[in-house]
C-alpha cells in the first residue's frame, strides 16, 4: 500500500494545496493521503485565519483522506521543530511511505548536502555560524553566510534557503535523516506566486494574498478563482459571519497577560531572551495593537515573525520547559484526529494496527491511553484552542465553543 504524507498550515486551503494532493497521488499512485495539520495557531506566529476544523472540512473536501492535528508546541514553534513533530508523527503512524512538500527551487540532491552539514553541525561550520552572529546578523542570514563559507560548492545556499517553503523542505529532509524513517522525500514544484506575494494570481496564488485580500477587504469574490469551491465558500461563510481571525484580535488577551506578568520578566517563554524580555517591559506604555508592538519590538537581529512567534508564546504560555518535555519524550506522542473520509476507513483500521503511537479521537481515550507527559501536552493544546475560540466568541458574540466538545469532522461519500 502507498500512503501520501503532507504537513501543512492550509491557512487557508487553496489551489496549489489541492494540486499537491492531486499530484502526489498521481506521482505514487498512493492508496490515501494523510495531512498533519497546524491546529489554530501556526508556524509564523499568528492565529489562523479559520478554524482548525473549518480547514479541516477544507482539506478533505480538496482530496485529503485523513487530518491530524500537529500538537500545537510544535505548530508555533520554528521551522525545525515544526518539521519534527511533523514528520515523527507520520513516521510513527507506521503506514507512509511518501512525504510530499511544497519547494521554490533547487534539487532534491542540494537540499541533501544543505541539511547533511545543518544536522551534523561539524566544528568548522559551528565556528563560523558564532562569528556571523556576534557580528549582529540575524540567524538566517549567518546560518546562510556560514554554508556558503564552510563549503563554497554550496554558493547558492542562500538562493535556496530564501523562502520559507524551501527552509522547511531542508528541515523535513533533516528530521527524515534524524528519525531514521524509511519515508521517501518527495518535493513538489510550487506552482504560480511566491509565498510571500501579496498580489492574487490568475488559478495558483499564495496563502499570503489570500489572507492579505481578507485582511485589507478586497473583492473577496476575486478568490473563487484561486480556491477550491468549498474551501470558498467556507471563507465566503466566516467573513460573513465575523470569524476570519487574524494577529490583532489578540491584542487584549496578550496586553492583559503582559500587564500581569511584567514583574517578573517574560524569559521563561520559548524563544523569549533576556533582551526581548526588556524591550517588552520597557515599550509596554506604547502598546495600542499586537502588530504594531511587533513592530516596536523588532530589531536587525529578531525579524518580525520571530518576535511575534514569542510573543504568543506568552500568550499561549508555551515555555522552554514544554520544549524540553517533548525532548525526553523524544518523539511526537499521539495522532489526534480532526477529521477523515468516510471511505477512508479502512486507513484508520491499518493505522491503529501499526503505529506506535495512540490515535486520539475522543477526550476521554486521552486519559486512558496517554502517559501522564503526553496527556499533559494534549492539555496544552487543548487549553490553546479554546484561547483562539474565545477570541472567535468575543469577536462573532457567539456563544464559545470548547475545544473538546468539537465533533471530528466526517466527510460521507456524497459530500
Amino acid at each position: 500500500m502507498v500512503v501520501n504524507g503532507i504537513i501543512a498550515e492550509y491557512n487557508p486551503f487553496h489551489n496549489g494545496h489541492a494540486l499537491q494532493i492531486r499530484q502526489g497521488k498521481e506521482e505514487t499512485g498512493a492508496d490515501y493521503t494523510i495531512v498533519v495539520m497546524s491546529g489554530n495557531f501556526v508556524q509564523r506566529g499568528a492565529p489562523a485565519m479559520l478554524d482548525k476544523y473549518s480547514r479541516t472540512r477544507m482539506a478533505l473536501e480538496g482530496g485529503a483522506d485523513l487530518v491530524l492535528e500537529l500538537p500545537a508546541p510544535y505548530a508555533v514553534a520554528s521551522a525545525e521543530y515544526f518539521a519534527t513533530g511533523g514528520v515523527n508523527l507520520l513516521h510513527k503512524l507506521g503506514v507512509v511511505t511518501h512525504l510530499f512538500y511544497g519547494v521554490e527551487n533547487g534539487s532534491l540532491q542540494d537540499m541533501e548536502r544543505i541539511a547533511d552539514v545543518l544536522l551534523e553541525e561539524p566544528e568548522d561550520f559551528r565556528r563560523l555560524l558564532l562569528e556571523q552572529q556576534r557580528g549582529g546578523m540575524s540567524y538566517p542570514m549567518a546560518r546562510n553566510n556560514a554554508l556558503v563559507q564552510y563549503d563554497p560548492s554550496l554558493f547558492n545556499a542562500s538562493t535556496l534557503l530564501g523562502s520559507p517553503n524551501n527552509i522547511l523542505a531542508v528541515e523535513y529532509l533533516k528530521a527524515l535523516k534524524r528519525s531514521h524513517s524509511n519515508i521517501l522525500p518527495h518535493p513538489i514544484l510550487r506552482q504560480g506566486s511566491n509565498y510571500h506575494d501579496r498580489y492574487l494570481g490568475n488559478q495558483y496564488t499564495s496563502a499570503t494574498a489570500i489572507r492579505h485580500a481578507v485582511t485589507y477587504g478586497e473583492n473577496l469574490q476575486s478568490l473563487e478563482n484561486v480556491m477550491h469551491a468549498s474551501a470558498f465558500d467556507t471563507l465566503m461563510q466566516a467573513a460573513k459571519s465575523h470569524s476570519v481571525m487574524d494577529v490583532d484580535d489578540f491584542s487584549e488577551m496578550l496586553l492583559y497577560k503582559l500587564l500581569n506578568e511584567a514583574d517578573k520578566g517574560f524569559e521563561e517563554y520559548l524563544d523569549v531572551d533576556r533582551e526581548l524580555s526588556d524591550r517588552i517591559v520597557k515599550n509596554l506604555s506604547r502598546y495600542t495593537r499586537l502588530s504594531e508592538f511587533i513592530d516596536y519590538l523588532k530589531t536587525k537581529d529578531k525579524t518580525y515573525t520571530r518576535v511575534s512567534r514569542a510573543l504568543f508564546h506568552i500568550l499561549l504560555d508555551i515555555k522552554d520547559t514544554d520544549i524540553e518535555m517533548l525532548r525526553l519524550i523524544n518523539t511526537t506522542p499521539y495522532a489526534r484526529i480532526l477529521g477523515f473520509r468516510k471511505e477512508s476507513e479502512g486507513l484508520l483500521t491499518l493505522i491503529k494496527s501499526r503505529s506506535s503511537i495512540p490515535m486520539i479521537s475522543k477526550y476521554s481515550e486521552a486519559k486512558r491511553l496517554l502517559y501522564h507527559e503526553s496527556f499533559q501536552i494534549l492539555e496544552k493544546g487543548v487549553h490553546i484552542s479554546d484561547i483562539y475560540n474565545a477570541a472567535v466568541s468575543g469577536k462573532t458574540h457567539a456563544p464559545l465553543i470548547r475545544d473538546l466538545t468539537a465533533p471530528v469532522i466526517v466527510l460521507k461519500e456524497n459530500e
